[in-house]
């Protein structure tokens, strides 16, 4: 067996493939960053061949830095941008269409739809989830309704759907395995989370064949090997996991209660909700998490902030107010406060608590004062107030609060916004060694699948803070900024929250 673990994160902007060694250090990192499409308002997609070549780019780097070889590996781990749905040929490979990326809110009227028809409820105590275009169905729905002849060749087997890490494995396998994973299958809108399959009712309800969707496996499973002719050694894939759930047990949240935020394109706040169904009474979502096994089912509770970083890259690339991430931090640290500015980022509508894909976003309370400095600090508020909204909705459905929030992703080493993180939400915020924690999860879930590392508790031990962020101010104080914030979005909502 070899020596190392290949993890690979596919995200929404970018590939990233990492080779991690018994200790859990990384020796080797490989990114390659792929195009982002935006054919009209409200619809994101990707090409998914290009999502392949930077995979298989990203990969390549890493082996190289590492100084490993393929035939080194004991096996991979795949975790990837969820939601995100791709439909290809199985004969040849070739996406059928363009991916349509979880961002994508083309399907809106199709879920207000259903929402009237009175389905909502139900498809929530099956799935854990919301009636929103975010999700998967809808717009693989949107897919076999658009693409002509999709359906017929979808209902006979022909196509193969799936989300990212279907369409890897496929490629990775050379087209032997069509396979997902519980954690990704949980986030279609089409698999019962309290069963672990996909849902004869819920296929009906949103029209979708059977015969086109991957068998779905828990996250630590074997689906398959990596084709020599790929990857230049046939190697296990004993991993798959959706990224959210992939950081939390990167993270070691190994206990009911223990919470991580991950800050990338969106935040994501994830708490591990124990083996037991929990339903959300503040409109947050239930997913299976990346623990499930022999031991049993493993749930997570989730709230979702569509627009984070994107927020500030849309401030440099689109607005071109900023030349870059770097000069937003350091702008922002140079005014006291953003001067009554407040952004509402919902470039792509708003998620969890309120749920509306019709909200559009706001610059409120500008002057002339206002400075791009206040700009930029009202772009890092807005993403710490959005998380520290998820958090209070969280606390109302866990059996304690949240009394410390572990981070993760690029955005984490903004240590200004990690200190406006613990202010906001009022509780420390740990920031561990290595922020690689989405990638780091599937490597560690592959690696205990592989023997490289005995078992949750074992890998829990490699965790280490870096740093902890104590809130500083006072309870007053940041109970009157999130009123604002509050009073922010409320201006924006087209449902008034509901």
């Amino acid at each position: 067996m070899g020596d190392f673990i290949l993890a690979i994160d596919q995200g929404t902007t970018s590939s990233r493939a990492l080779v991690v060694d018994r200790e859990g250090a990384v020796r080797g990192v490989g990114q390659e960053q792929f195009p982002q499409y935006f054919p009209r308002p409200g619809r994101v997609e990707h090409n998914a061949d290009e999502i392949w070549k930077s995979t298989e780019d990203a990969i390549a780097e890493a082996l190289a830095a590492a100084g490993v070889a393929p035939r080194d590996l004991a096996g991979i781990g795949i975790t990837n941008q969820r939601e995100t749905i791709v439909a290809w040929e199985r004969a040849t490979g070739r996406p059928v269409a363009p991916a349509i990326v979880w961002q994508d809110r083309r399907t809106a009227g199709e879920c207000d739809a259903l929402r009237s028809a009175g389905h909502e409820a139900r498809v929530a105590h099956l799935t854990g989830l919301t009636l929103d275009p975010y999700f998967s169905a809808t717009k693989l729905r949107w897919l076999l309704q658009s693409v002509p002849g999709l359906r017929s060749r979808a209902e006979s087997g022909e196509v193969a759907v799936g989300t990212i890490d279907s369409w890897l494995v496929w490629k990775l396998t050379g087209g032997a395995r069509h396979v997902t994973d519980y954690t990704n299958a949980s986030r279609t809108l089409l698999f019962n989370i309290r069963r672990g399959r996909w849902d004869d009712e819920l296929l009906t309800l949103f029209d979708i064949p059977r015969a086109a969707l991957p068998a779905a496996l828990p996250s630590r499973a074997h689906f398959g090997n990596a084709s020599a002719d790929v990857i230049g050694a046939q190697v296990p894939i004993l991993a798959v996991a959706g990224d959210q759930q992939s950081a939390l047990f990167g993270q070691a949240c190994l206990a009911p209660g223990q919470a991580k935020n991950t800050y990338g394109t969106g935040c994501f706040l994830l708490a591990n909700a124990g083996r037991q169904v929990v339903e959300s009474s503040n409109r947050l979502l239930v997913s299976m998490g990346a623990g499930a096994g022999k031991d049993g089912p493993e749930y997570v509770i989730e709230g979702s902030v569509f627009v984070a970083g994107s927020l500030i890259q849309w401030l440099c690339e689109g607005l071109r107010l900023f030349e870059n991430q770097g000069e937003v931090e350091a702008l922002a640290a140079t005014v006291p406060d953003a001067n009554g500015v407040t952004i509402v980022p919902a470039l792509t509508g708003l998620g969890a608590p309120y749920w509306d894909p019709e909200a559009r976003g706001a610059i409120l309370g500008l002057t002339r004062g206002t400075s791009r400095a206040h700009i930029a600090r009202a772009a890092l508020e807005a993403i710490a107030l959005s998380s520290a909204e998820l958090a209070l909705a969280m606390d109302g459905d866990l059996p304690r609060p949240i009394s410390e929030l572990r981070v993760d992703g690029g955005a984490a080493r903004n240590d200004l916004l990690m200190q406006m993180q613990a202010d906001t939400m009022g509780v420390p915020v740990i920031r561990p060694r290595n922020v690689e924690t989405t990638a780091m999860g599937a490597a560690y879930l592959a690696g205990i699948q592989a023997g490289t590392w005995a078992n949750a508790d074992e890998v829990a031990a490699l965790w280490q803070p870096d740093r902890v962020f104590e809130p500083k101010l006072p309870e007053d104080d940041r109970q009157e900024i999130l009123a604002m914030w509050r009073s922010a979005v409320g201006r924006v909502l087209t449902r008034g929250g509901a």
